[in-house]
Formats: C-alpha cells, sequence, structure tokens
C-alpha cells in the first residue's frame, strides 16, 4: 500500500465522494454511522495519515487526548494502566488523535496543580486513568473540556467513567470459592483506597450474605496505605482456606508469602485475583481469576470523549464493561458435589 494515501484513494474505493470521507473522519453530521464506520476502517486498513497540522489551523482543535494516569499506578510492579493507555493510544490513531500520557505525581496531585497539557491548551480531551483524590477530582471539574474517568467513579455525577463490572466479577468469583466448599473465606484490599476495591469488596460481601456466612472483620486485611503504597500483608490466625484478592499482583504476592511459609497453594489455601494480568500466569499454580476486558474499556473511553468533543454536552453516565472468570489451578474443590452448598 502507498505511503501517500488520499482522502480521494479512500473515495474511489467505497465509490463515494471526497467530501463524504472528509465528513466520515472528521466526524460530521450528514453521513450514516455505518458508512462512517466503513470509511474509517478502510483508511486505517489504507494507512491514511490525517494532516493533522493543517487540521487543526483550520478548526482549532490539537487532536490531541491526554490521558492522565497517578504515579502510584506506573511503578515497575504494576503494567495494567500503561496496558490500557497502549490500546486507548491506538484506538486514537484510528480517529486521526494522538494519546499524550501524563503521569500525575504525588506532589502534583497533592498540591491540586493541573497538568501543563491542559493549561497549555495542548489536548482537546482529558481522559483519567485510575483513581485520584476527592481533591484533585473536585479539581478536575473545572477543567474546560470533555473529559472521561476510566476504572473508577465519583459521587460527582457530572464527570463520565467507564468501567469494569467490579461489583458482579466479584461477586461471581466468591460463589465460585463458596460452591466449592470454601466458607472461610478472607478479602484482601484497602476499601478506602479506590472505588474499584470497594466495589470488588462489595461483591464478595453480597455473595457471602446470599449464602448465610458471617463476615468477620479479622478477614478483611489491608494491602496498601491510604496513599495506594503496599504494605506488608498481615496473614490471619488461623489461615482461612480462600483468599479473594483485589488484583492478581496482590494475589502473587500473597502467594509468595504464603509458599514462603510452608503452605501449599490450593492443597492448604485457595486464592483468587481479579484483571487476568500477567501476574495471573506468572503465578504458580496460575490463578483463577476475573479477566478484565481492558479493549473494550479503551475502546469505550475513546468513542465517548469522541462523541463529547463532537456533541459538547453529550452525556454517558456510568458505563459497565463486563468481565468473565478465567478458570485456572489456584482453588482446591472441598466438597466433591458443588451442589452441596447452594
Amino acid at each position: 500500500m502507498k505511503n501517500n494515501v488520499t482522502m480521494r484513494d479512500i473515495a474511489n474505493q467505497l465509490g463515494v465522494s471526497i467530501v463524504t470521507v472528509s465528513k466520515a473522519l472528521g466526524d460530521k453530521d450528514g453521513v450514516s454511522e455505518e458508512l462512517k464506520s466503513r470509511i474509517k476502517r478502510l483508511a486505517t486498513e489504507m494507512n491514511y495519515r490525517y494532516n493533522t497540522p493543517a487540521r487543526s489551523m483550520k478548526e482549532g482543535l490539537s487532536y490531541n487526548i491526554g490521558v492522565i494516569i497517578p504515579e502510584r499506578f506506573t511503578e515497575i510492579s504494576q503494567s495494567f494502566y500503561l496496558r490500557i493507555y497502549q490500546h486507548i493510544s491506538r484506538i486514537l490513531d484510528t480517529y486521526g488523535y494522538y494519546g499524550i500520557l501524563n503521569i500525575l505525581n504525588h506532589d502534583d496531585e497533592e498540591q491540586l496543580y493541573l497538568p501543563r497539557i491542559y493549561n497549555e491548551k495542548k489536548v482537546d480531551g482529558i481522559i483519567v486513568l485510575g483513581q485520584v483524590s476527592k481533591k484533585y477530582i473536585e479539581l478536575i471539574e473545572t477543567m474546560q473540556l470533555p473529559k472521561i474517568f476510566t476504572d473508577f467513579y465519583d459521587e460527582h455525577a457530572d464527570i463520565d467513567s467507564v468501567i469494569t463490572d467490579n461489583f458482579y466479577g466479584s461477586y461471581e468469583i466468591t460463589n465460585y470459592l463458596i460452591q466449592n466448599g470454601h466458607t472461610n473465606i478472607a478479602y484482601i484490599g484497602n476499601i478506602h483506597s479506590t472505588s474499584s476495591i470497594q466495589d470488588r469488596f462489595l461483591g464478595y460481601y453480597k455473595s457471602l450474605l446470599e449464602h448465610n456466612i458471617p463476615m468477620k472483620q479479622e478477614l478483611i486485611i489491608n494491602d496498601r496505605d491510604e496513599r495506594g503504597r503496599d504494605i506488608d500483608i498481615e496473614l490471619p490466625s488461623p489461615l482461612p482456606s480462600a483468599f479473594v484478592c483485589n488484583c492478581d499482583r496482590v494475589a502473587y504476592k500473597l502467594s509468595d508469602k504464603l509458599k514462603a511459609k510452608g503452605y501449599n497453594i490450593p492443597q492448604d489455601c485457595s486464592i483468587v485475583g481479579f484483571d487476568n494480568d500477567f501476574y495471573a500466569t506468572l503465578s504458580s499454580p496460575q490463578l483463577t481469576t476475573v479477566e478484565v476486558n481492558m479493549v473494550q474499556m479503551a475502546t469505550i473511553s475513546v468513542n465517548s470523549i469522541m462523541e463529547k468533543i463532537n456533541h459538547p454536552g453529550k452525556r454517558f453516565g456510568r458505563v459497565l464493561v463486563q468481565g468473565q472468570i478465567i478458570y485456572r489451578d489456584s482453588v482446591l474443590t472441598l466438597h466433591p458435589n458443588k451442589d452441596d452448598i447452594l
């Protein structure tokens, strides 16, 4: 495919006018959604590249989207949000946009400094990827441009959010443990840290309630401090038969800690996680976990921010993305018949 693909080339391929192609690639009215999708898909296949400087001068847009990730979610042991950012950047490219990554450091978050990409008008919209503090959320509210929260939400209902269905995913995987005979189940995660961890805890709690299993306060175990920094996981005594972990990284740490103390997984203790990231398969045995559909989360986030740029005032509210349980080898069946405990 030639490198200097033009709108005329795309128009000729589809038998439409150059004006139609221009409107579709610019998300303008007058072209059906079905035809827009066909034109954009063909433009991507043909490696069409938008003339961004010319478009910026003509339309007063930067054709950049800022993606803000709090620094605590970008440390060497964490890759979840950086992987979602990669998906976001790839999808933005199909719109002729660039994703500008902005790492929000601890001091800027605490001192309530808005990112330079906003102050210098370098972006047309903002995607906040990963939970920020309450006060910083209030600051984001003042930003005069389209914005989306991804993988968290807050009481500020005027900021749209895209999240995985944390509550139902945790509810289902806790049900799975109970169906396998487990009734003494711990939850690991600081429930005051993020909305995701809190919702996953509530799903765990609902499962216990439905099965008339009392929740024991000593089995709700912190994994991080109030700033989101990892702390040592304190194992309860006696040890429960299973742990529900708020993410695979924490499940991996727990597994290593238990094995260092001489326990075998899952013979002595079952462990389940959440995310289905690389920690799930790095663990030995590999983790049963809830898979987060990162591609779908990124796609909805990008499509939503594009809609908000083209149609100011557009609202989406809170959009849930369904996850699914990935069954592996970290859960021991304590009863031969799962139907014995319902």
